[in-house]
């Protein structure tokens, strides 16, 4: 079996983390184009054409499944990579957890980039599945780019000004960018000094959903036991490279270098 996860950068690690530990004799393909990150202010036409390259880059490895680890991608892209793919190969998006985060009932915030920030797309979820819950929508600027490159001063700035405007009330957090899961520990602990002597902060990412989705859609059951045979192959701009080195700053980087017996060299 073999899963393509596609991004404009290192957001997919969470996603391929997450399939990595559901299925580790999966082989994994990443394909990513760091240099034309960020897609989030590019206009929808762009980042389309940009999300389909690195969609064909990942489709000539015949993968079993493509999955879109990217909000904005997903947003923007999705119609075009499954008109284009499907159905030789299936195509999964990736949504905002608004969802299950309304279902708790309590105020939450929608961490997002700047460009879904009250987008018509993030609204449509709200309205659809949350219309009877306070929620916040939270811009984070520049905080999937601290994250791309692992700075983590930037990343600490990013982080204390989107806490800052996170009411103190909320139960619940929607991590809106892909990104924004890598970091998932320093955004609950920069909310979490806000609200003192409340119950701890529940964050809603969307990594374990879509691997599981992946799985279901190829018919394949999780096997966490399996051997960890599952190989490891890197495409930035359709060319094979090792993992960037920013990507061993994360937990799910070094997971996924740990974890994989056939690997680039240039790691």
């Amino acid at each position: 079996m073999k899963i393509a996860l596609m991004d404009s950068g290192i957001g997919l690690l969470a996603a391929a983390a997450a399939v990595r530990r559901l299925r580790p004799d999966a082989d994994l393909v990443l394909s990513s184009d760091p240099g034309s990150m960020p897609w989030g202010p590019r206009t929808p036409e762009d980042v389309t054409r940009r999300a389909l390259a690195v969609a064909q880059a990942a489709a000539a490895h015949r993968p079993d499944a493509l999955i879109v680890a990217c909000n904005t991608a997903s947003v923007h892209a999705l119609p075009t990579l499954r008109a284009e793919l499907e159905p030789g190969l299936p195509v999964i998006g990736t949504v905002p957890a608004i969802k299950p985060a309304a279902a708790g009932g309590g105020p939450f915030a929608i961490w997002a980039t700047p460009a879904t920030t009250g987008s018509p797309y993030q609204r449509g979820l709200i309205n659809d599945f949350a219309r009877a819950v306070d929620v916040t929508e939270v811009p984070c600027p520049g905080l999937a780019d601290a994250v791309e490159h692992a700075d983590e001063q930037a990343i600490d700035r990013a982080v204390a000004a989107a806490a800052a405007l996170t009411r103190p009330d909320v139960t619940d957090v929607v991590l809106g960018c892909t990104h924004y899961e890598l970091v998932a520990e320093r955004i609950r602990a920069a909310v979490e000094r806000d609200r003192p002597g409340r119950a701890p902060l529940v964050l809603h990412g969307s990594a374990d959903a879509v691997a599981a989705q992946a799985l279901r859609r190829v018919g394949a059951a999780p096997a966490p036991s399996a051997e960890p045979t599952g190989t490891l192959t890197v495409l930035l701009a359709g060319h094979a490279a090792g993992l960037p080195v920013p990507a061993l700053a994360y937990a799910e980087g070094l997971l996924l270098k740990a974890v994989s017996p056939a690997i680039s060299p240039a790691i």
